[in-house]
């Protein structure tokens, strides 16, 4: 037998590796209710991402492997138009939510809730909960009132050694997420409050340990940061898995995929092993894209504890992949058609395409759209009050901008008839309308933040990326109503995450309204997202010192519903306001969708656009010339 084990007549011979197990630990993430293989917004089925396509994998994995494990680490419940129906839906709070029956069906042992997850309310997540047949963890997460959510979990599970032997073992799962959750979501800040991922880890883990967990999991709904802990981090995996006791990690929530060479090898991140802190670790992308694969070797000694002596770690991807049952997608095959019936339904007509491929070029009328109305809505709201004749403008960023959610991941709402779904794929989340009183400075320095999403461009640049690969898409707010210019030749003054990286003049020059300059002390009133007014974030420093005038609208898409409505048919000016600024003669790269390459037009021809072809990642590199 491998690894000295040996075996006589069925019964246990002492070598020096007492018992071997192997054991297989398969895990998804951020699904975000991609259950099948089906793209609501574009309209379309898809063929690389969903739940019931990597049930064949899984299905596979455990017809090969004796003893195997299955977890998902959170957003499970949010993500599509599927998903918002149903949190609408009357019959979702008496039937068994579609999401929880396949991971049912699929024998999840236990889930970790993340941040998306409260999207809809408390009330929501737990009447979907209340069928599952696992446990939904979030240990750094505390309720004010009423039943807490689970801390953890010690699963006794049986399992066959390399011999054939059948023994127990204990495996203690935990769960966590970002402590930035109740501070996103404005609904949910009065009935929760979370703490510290590895602090509340270090607490729980000896805990743990003492009431028999031999191998522990960490389900952590965070991304993969800095070794070294700092208190309230929101991307805590490589910090969390320098705790003692911790056996293997699951992170998620930056929709990346790990292990692979793609990651950047730093402080305790080894992306070509595929480990945190010299622990296994994996991130299973977005949407179903991939599976999460930790294989343990453990040995179990003389005292009968079980010790890991080696291990593996992969990121599988669901291409190829089938279900692994013709009936494994019927219990969302009902969900399906209700989604597809009701953001069929028409409630305007648009005249302009509306696409989000070059919005960080200032091309994007789906995002004027959407200012628009934002703007529209505020007027209304404080049409009788002191504020009424102040100016009111409006921000907004564009939430499918490719990146880590793929190539295909961009709005594209063709000319014709609006639907429900097109203004979904225009406004994924679901924000409230909000109104901030606002200073010239404030708003200078708003678009300060969003200009980190640029990198800066020297005078001798040939072919440089233009944008920032760790800027996300979503924090790239506009601001409708003004002009300004964005010099590339400055370093950006913050960091993706809002932290001061520069001192000096700053990107953003010209900041006019309609042609006159603003100025740092003139008053306006800003419309912008609940997502913005949250404590942290790109925005927060600047948003909590702001006066807060609408702070419980009502969702921003439901004020572009009644906005398109109203107005009936659309035909709008893409252009957002913004000129980039890089020194004459240089070259940049810029990555957008496929489908790019059939609105070429829509550019302002100061960029001298011309395709380069596509990257690896599927996304059409465009080269500009200023």
């Amino acid at each position: 037998m491998p690894d000295g084990t040996s075996c006589e007549h069925g019964i246990y011979a002492r070598s020096d590796a007492d018992v071997t197990v192997d054991l297989r630990i398969m895990a998804t993430s951020d699904l975000h209710m991609q259950l099948l293989p089906y793209d609501y917004l574009a309209g379309r089925p898809c063929t690389d991402r969903s739940l019931t396509q990597l049930a064949g994998l899984i299905g596979a994995i455990r017809q090969e492997h004796p003893n195997t494990l299955l977890f998902d680490n959170g957003d499970l419940l949010q993500g599509n138009p599927m998903g918002d129906y149903l949190a609408e839906a009357p019959q979702a709070t008496a039937q068994i939510h579609p999401a929880i029956a396949l991971l049912n069906a699929l024998r999840y042992d236990a889930i970790a809730l993340g941040n998306h997850d409260f999207n809809y309310g408390l009330g929501f997540l737990r009447r979907t909960l209340r069928h599952a047949n696992f446990p939904g963890l979030a240990a750094n997460m505390r309720l004010r009132s009423g039943p807490q959510f689970g801390d953890y979990v010690i699963l006794p599970r049986e399992v066959t050694t390399r011999c054939g032997q059948t023994l127990q073992i204990r495996v203690g799962v935990i769960g966590l997420l970002p402590p930035q959750t109740s501070h996103w979501d404005r609904d949910l800040r009065q009935h929760v409050e979370c703490h510290d991922i590895v602090e509340t880890a270090r607490h729980l883990i000896p805990r743990m340990q003492a009431q028999g967990a031999q191998i522990i999991i960490a389900l952590a709904h965070c991304g993969i940061g800095p070794l070294d802990h700092r208190p309230g981090m929101e991307h805590a995996a490589t910090a969390l898995a320098a705790i003692d006791g911790i056996d293997a990690v699951i992170a998620g929530h930056t929709h990346n995929v790990f292990p692979g060479p793609h990651v950047p090898a730093t402080p305790g991140v080894d992306p070509i092993r595929g480990t945190l802190a010299g622990k296994p670790a994996v991130m299973p992308g977005y949407g179903g894209s991939h599976l999460g694969v930790i294989d343990l070797r453990l040995n179990r000694d003389h005292a009968g504890a079980w010790r890991l002596a080696d291990f593996g770690a992969k990121a599988v991807p669901v291409s190829g992949t089938t279900t692994s049952s013709p009936d494994l997608s019927a219990p969302a095959l009902a969900a399906h058609r209700h989604t597809l019936r009701h953001y069929r339904r028409r409630v305007g007509h648009s005249q302009t395409p509306l696409n989000s491929y070059f919005t960080a070029l200032g091309v994007d009328a789906g995002l004027r759209l959407v200012n628009m109305a934002q703007r529209w809505h505020v007027r209304q709201q404080l049409a009788k009050t002191p504020w009424r004749d102040l100016p009111v403008l409006a921000a907004a960023a564009p939430f499918r901008s490719g990146g880590r959610a793929g190539a295909n991941a961009f709005t594209d709402v063709a000319p014709g008839p609006l639907t429900l779904r097109a203004l979904a794929d225009i406004y994924v989340f679901p924000n409230h309308a909000c109104a901030l009183l606002a200073t010239g400075a404030q708003l200078a320095d708003w678009l300060e933040r969003a200009a980190g999403a640029y990198c800066q461009i020297t005078d001798r640049s040939d072919g440089q990326p233009l944008m920032n690969p760790d800027f996300p898409g979503y924090n790239f707010d506009v601001i409708e109503g003004l002009t300004w210019q964005i010099d590339l030749t400055r370093p950006a003054l913050y960091d993706p995450w809002g932290e001061p990286a520069q001192h000096g003049p700053g990107r953003i020059r010209d900041l006019r309204l309609q042609g006159n300059p603003v100025r740092p002390d003139d008053r306006f009133i800003l419309a912008t997202s609940s997502y913005r007014l949250a404590t942290c974030g790109l925005y927060a420093p600047l948003a909590t010192q702001m006066r807060p005038l609408i702070s419980e609208g009502p969702m921003v898409r439901q004020v572009l519903r009644q906005y398109v409505r109203r107005r009936r048919r659309i035909a709008l000016d893409p252009g957002l306001g913004l000129r980039l600024l890089a020194p004459p003669q240089s070259k940049v790269s810029y990555p957008t969708g496929p489908a790019a390459a059939r609105h070429l037009d829509l550019l302002p021809a100061q960029y001298r656009a011309s395709i380069a072809g596509h990257d690896d990642s599927g996304h059409l590199q465009l080269s500009l010339r200023f």
